[in-house]
């Protein structure tokens, strides 16, 4: 039998076991699966930081620390999506682990001796396998609380909860675009959000944050969202959104509090953005590698108050332009000498970043990354970025 089809018969058996796999069983059934070629894996998913990469354990291997992501082999391996070998016996791949284009985890994959590690099957073999994990991973998790509770260093608290459970994935790609977004603080965000989605070719997307802090915030950007996505998905444009929260907000709450935001849609086959700006920091477009313009058009009373609806703004893109939303809390951080973040600092790193080829999630992770480092202490407000790259490269980056 051919090496490829050794990794073919492991990935048939792991499929074959995956109908029926309990969420904690399996790192157990992988391992089950190639345990005819030699091949032992560790699978790391990343935290919810974003700062280390935590092991699911396995009964029948010791426990293992979580790993850096920073300054590290793995952490190189999962920041560029690019297999890496380790040095040694036995042989080891580190080898990225994602769902589409969604950063989960990283596989280590430890070899037969004798094994080169740079051998092509051997390396498409342990792709083929670390794809599959990112799908089970995706839809295990709906099935139990053990690999959530693998990505966490500490409890969330019940508006994090809730705000987490609301969100999509944190990056997604099509041929030609890819949308980033990540939330800070983690544990503890209360009133921002971010969605997208992709129909007949047309992007959607929006970025919330709800008036106040904890809860109280959580639930009312919650109701956005939902009002938002049930009239988007029942036909609904850009005004229609916005006055469904408008409707939805006044509705459940009589004192007066609102959702900043921005709605947006974006369609790749024509460039045009068009977006409403309800009391929100205008957006950023990034263009040759310069901040060139503020998205200040579509102003319109923050979501949940009344007042005038203008028309949707538009704008023409240029392929390779990048579009980077945020909330306030992003730029309103402070240091310990109470020096804002600003809206210059977000601009000059969101050019270095997009200038230096990384994948666009990572561009997201360290811009996020900077924010919090900038902040003395815990971030006093919910900081949240999303990022749209029209850019085949940038698509192409995005994958493993």
């Amino acid at each position: 039998m051919t090496d490829s089809d050794i990794w073919q018969r492991a990935v048939a058996d792991l499929v074959d076991r995956a109908h029926r796999l309990a969420p904690d069983d399996l790192t157990m059934a992988v391992n089950t699966a190639l345990a005819g070629s030699g091949v032992a894996v560790t699978v790391y998913l990343v935290d919810v930081e974003q700062h280390r990469l935590r092991p699911l354990p396995d009964p029948a291997r010791p426990a293992r620390d979580p790993l850096s992501i920073d300054g590290s082999l793995p952490g190189r391996a999962f920041t560029l999506l690019e297999p890496y070998a380790a040095q040694g016996e036995p042989a080891r791949l580190w080898v990225p682990v994602v769902n589409g284009t969604d950063r989960l985890g990283l596989l280590e994959v430890s070899l037969p001796p004798g094994t080169d590690p740079a051998d092509r099957s051997v390396r498409d073999g342990c792709r083929l396998v670390a794809g599959l994990i990112g799908h089970l991973v995706t839809s295990k998790r709906a099935y139990g609380d053990n690999l959530r509770r693998a990505t966490r260093s500490r409890p969330m608290a019940v508006s994090a909860e809730l705000l987490w459970e609301l969100l999509p994935p944190l990056t997604f790609a099509t041929g030609d675009t890819v949308i980033s977004g990540l939330l800070e603080p983690c544990y503890d965000v209360g009133g921002d959000a971010f969605d997208y989605a992709l129909d007949d070719g047309v992007i959607s997307l929006a970025i919330l944050d709800g008036v106040g802090h904890g809860l109280p915030a959580a639930l009312t950007t919650a109701v956005a969202l939902a009002a938002i996505r049930a009239t988007r998905r029942a036909g609904g444009g850009l005004l229609e959104q916005a006055r469904a929260v408008d409707d939805a907000v006044r509705a459940e709450w009589a004192d007066a509090r609102f959702v900043t935001g921005v709605l947006a849609t974006f369609d790749p086959a024509t460039g045009v953005l068009r977006y409403v700006n309800a009391g929100h920091p205008a957006p950023l477009l990034l263009r040759r590698g310069h901040a060139v313009h503020d998205l200040t058009g579509g102003r319109r009373l923050p979501l949940g108050l009344s007042g005038p609806a203008p028309e949707p703004a538009e704008l023409r893109w240029e392929p390779e332009d990048r579009l980077l939303l945020y909330t306030d809390g992003v730029t309103e951080a402070r240091d310990a000498a109470g020096e804002l973040f600003g809206a210059a600092r977000l601009a000059d790193l969101a050019e270095r970043h997009t200038g230096s080829a990384l994948p666009p999630a990572e561009t997201l992770r360290r811009l996020s990354h900077a924010v919090a480092d900038h902040q003395a202490g815990e971030l006093a407000d919910d900081a949240t970025l999303l990022l749209v790259q029209w850019s085949p490269a940038a698509a192409d980056r995005s994958v493993p």
